[in-house]
């Protein structure tokens, strides 16, 4: 093997691992709520969270995120209750980090880890700082005063610092792709089939 030659393959055996390495991240499968920047929806393709007021209640305010954080928007949802003083219950596993009276309503805070915490308002809670709660458990009852035209109860969500938008943990915000109308194209499952993963 001529001299030249034998440095080029030496150079590029070299290289190889380095592409390689930098290659691997794109090739990587991750996740919805990985992939997305913090301050934006997370629209997970699985919802693992239940609504705190099952059933799937009425929303009657959606997430209006402020263009800058120091301006007004609505920094998480409104949702329909059937009436004052009813159960509000964790939509995932958790951590009661907050209780208490914010400007002049009961909130109560959970810590899901990972960076994640769900507050709702005004609800009051006789839970404490500290105490774990798991999916679906009742952590507090809703108070009035939110809602002017029905009982409702404020629900946000934070990753980190940044407010995203709760309706991404419990339902699949991706837009619905229409079929042709023989069916799939392919061997995946039809959107209508247990285990298909884009939202209606």
């Amino acid at each position: 093997m001529p001299k030249a030659c034998a440095m080029r393959t030496a150079k590029f055996l070299f290289s190889l691992p380095l592409v390689l390495a930098l290659a691997a991240p794109a090739s990587t499968p991750v996740s919805a709520e990985a992939a997305s920047p913090a301050g934006q929806g997370v629209s997970r393709i699985r919802p693992e969270w239940a609504w705190p007021l099952p059933p799937v209640p009425p929303v009657l305010r959606r997430f209006e995120p402020p263009d800058k954080p120091w301006l007004s928007g609505h920094r998480g949802v409104d949702l329909q209750t059937a009436s004052d003083a009813g159960p509000v219950t964790s939509p995932g596993d958790g951590t009661v980090s907050f209780v208490g009276t914010v400007v002049d309503r009961p909130v109560i805070t959970i810590d899901h880890g990972g960076g994640i915490r769900s507050s709702f308002e005004p609800v009051k809670s006789e839970l404490k700082e500290g105490t774990p709660v798991s999916k679906g458990q009742v952590i507090g009852t809703l108070e009035n005063g939110h809602c002017e035209a029905s009982p409702c109860v404020h629900w946000g969500v934070r990753r980190g610092e940044d407010y995203v938008n709760p309706l991404a943990f419990v339902t699949d915000l991706r837009p619905s792709v229409l079929l042709p109308l023989n069916g799939p194209a392919s061997n995946e499952p039809a959107f209508n089939e247990p285990g298909a993963t884009v939202g209606r």
